[in-house]
């Protein structure tokens, strides 16, 4: 019976622990997010493909990519809910907020090479088992040609 009791109030401690804390990580990450994007906002992205590379001198692959653990709140929820059906929110968040970070990541990347633009910009990701997700962004960084190389 005690035993009984003192998992029950561990599972309620880091039920707890876990909303709290994994609330205020989070709002700090998109805070975070939202300060770096005001930053490299002058990087412009395209996803389409590109047919004519004549505006631009150079050429690089970069890539950003992050993992991002759920919390033990967010994996309880998602478990109640996988058993009644339901959208995730909390891993739409996690989602979300993997996607702007690995694009940020890609673009400080693009930024310290010197890129104007990426081009053809992709993203991939992967479930973590249960616990997390992995999102990889890649494209082309180019420098667009200056006036004096457009006569070479």
């Amino acid at each position: 019976m005690v035993e009984a009791l003192f998992q029950l109030g561990l599972f309620i401690i880091l039920l707890t622990a876990g909303f709290f804390f994994g609330s205020s990580r989070e709002k700090k990450h998109y805070k975070s997010i939202l300060e770096r994007q005001k930053k490299y906002a002058v990087i412009a992205t395209r996803s389409e493909k590109i047919r004519d590379f004549s505006p631009y001198s150079d050429a690089m692959l970069v890539t950003g990519s992050v993992v991002i653990a759920s919390d033990y709140f967010k994996n309880f929820v998602a478990s109640i809910k996988n058993l009644f059906g339901g959208r995730l929110n909390g891993f739409e968040s996690l989602m979300d907020r993997g996607r702007r970070e690995s694009i940020l990541r890609m673009k400080e990347n693009a930024s310290r090479w010197g890129a104007d633009e990426i081009l053809e910009v992709r993203l991939e990701s992967s479930a973590l088992d249960a616990i997390g997700i992995e999102v990889f962004a890649y494209g082309t960084a180019v420098k667009k040609r200056k006036s004096s190389d457009a006569s070479a």
